[in-house]
């Protein structure tokens, strides 16, 4: 079975930076691509970062490029979201997908794209 297993959120003042963690088991992990999400109640789900881990590939979001970056550890499974500079506005509860599938094919940043999914964990940017 195929599990994400997400941590890393937390309160942080605005400016400030926070480092996400996806821990992907139950699979090859160089198989897959990762996407990262963020969702709120106004906004619904909508995509921040991409990283393929069969050839490293990474797509940002215009609204997080320069201040969010994504990396992946495939010795520990494991994907990284790095934030910085966060504002408000970033407040959201955030969630890694994981898919296999042929992203020249579909969007990098489309939820329907993906169907694995972590548990979510939220960052709240407030003074």
């Amino acid at each position: 079975e195929v599990q994400l297993v997400e941590s890393g959120g937390g309160l942080v003042q605005p400016g400030g930076s926070l480092r996400l963690s996806c821990v992907v088991s139950g699979v090859t992990f160089d198989d897959y691509a990762i996407g990262w999400f963020r969702q709120t109640p106004e906004k619904g789900r909508a995509g921040i970062a991409f990283i393929d881990n069969r050839d490293g590939y990474t797509y940002y979001a215009d609204s997080v490029m320069g201040r969010f970056t994504v990396s992946s550890d495939s010795p520990i499974h494991t994907m990284y979201l790095r934030m910085t500079n966060l504002k408000p506005e970033d407040t959201a509860v955030y969630y890694c997908g994981a898919d296999t599938g042929n992203f020249e094919l579909k969007s990098r940043l489309a939820p329907e794209s993906f169907h694995y999914w972590a548990q979510g964990t939220q960052v709240t940017v407030s003074s």
